[in-house]
Protein backbone atom coordinates (compact mmCIF):
# COMPACT_ATOMS: atom_id res chain seq x y z
CA UNK A 1 0.00 0.00 0.00
CA UNK A 2 1.47 3.23 -1.08
CA UNK A 3 1.30 6.36 1.43
CA UNK A 4 1.36 9.81 0.31
CA UNK A 5 2.28 13.24 1.60
CA UNK A 6 1.10 16.72 0.10
CA UNK A 7 3.68 19.77 0.44
CA UNK A 8 2.51 23.13 0.06
CA UNK A 9 4.67 25.21 -2.80
CA UNK A 10 4.04 29.02 -3.63
CA UNK A 11 5.89 30.56 -6.32
CA UNK A 12 5.68 33.98 -8.50
CA UNK A 13 5.89 34.71 -12.42
CA UNK A 14 5.81 38.47 -14.07
CA UNK A 15 4.45 36.63 -17.11
CA UNK A 16 1.62 34.89 -15.93
CA UNK A 17 0.19 32.26 -14.17
CA UNK A 18 0.98 28.91 -15.94
CA UNK A 19 4.77 30.49 -15.83
CA UNK A 20 4.03 30.50 -11.90
CA UNK A 21 2.98 27.11 -12.23
CA UNK A 22 6.00 25.86 -14.58
CA UNK A 23 8.44 27.90 -11.94
CA UNK A 24 6.30 25.76 -8.43
CA UNK A 25 6.76 22.28 -10.48
CA UNK A 26 10.67 23.02 -11.41
CA UNK A 27 11.45 24.06 -7.83
CA UNK A 28 9.09 21.15 -5.99
CA UNK A 29 11.07 18.55 -8.49
CA UNK A 30 14.84 19.62 -7.41
CA UNK A 31 14.15 18.14 -3.37
CA UNK A 32 11.17 16.00 -3.57
CA UNK A 33 11.05 12.54 -5.69
CA UNK A 34 7.58 10.88 -6.40
CA UNK A 35 5.56 13.83 -7.64
CA UNK A 36 2.13 12.52 -8.79
CA UNK A 37 0.09 15.20 -9.39
CA UNK A 38 -1.02 18.81 -7.87
CA UNK A 39 -3.58 21.14 -6.96
CA UNK A 40 -3.36 24.74 -7.45
CA UNK A 41 -5.36 26.31 -4.04
CA UNK A 42 -5.19 30.03 -4.64
CA UNK A 43 -4.15 32.57 -7.70
CA UNK A 44 -3.60 35.99 -6.56
CA UNK A 45 -1.77 39.18 -8.57
CA UNK A 46 0.09 41.76 -7.81
CA UNK A 47 -0.91 45.30 -8.83
CA UNK A 48 0.86 48.44 -8.82
CA UNK A 49 0.26 51.78 -11.23
CA UNK A 50 -3.37 49.80 -12.10
CA UNK A 51 -0.94 46.96 -14.56
CA UNK A 52 -0.51 43.32 -13.10
CA UNK A 53 3.04 43.38 -11.78
CA UNK A 54 2.98 39.77 -10.39
CA UNK A 55 0.93 36.43 -10.81
CA UNK A 56 1.28 34.19 -7.73
CA UNK A 57 0.15 30.56 -7.18
CA UNK A 58 -0.21 28.24 -3.90
CA UNK A 59 -0.45 24.45 -4.88
CA UNK A 60 -0.03 21.24 -3.27
CA UNK A 61 2.23 18.90 -4.59
CA UNK A 62 1.18 15.31 -4.02
CA UNK A 63 4.50 12.51 -3.60
CA UNK A 64 4.41 8.96 -2.89
CA UNK A 65 6.78 8.09 0.05
CA UNK A 66 9.27 5.50 -0.51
Amino acid sequence: MAVARVSRVIASSTKGFQDAVDTAVKRATKTLRGITGGEITSQKVKIEGGKITEYRVEMDVIFVLE
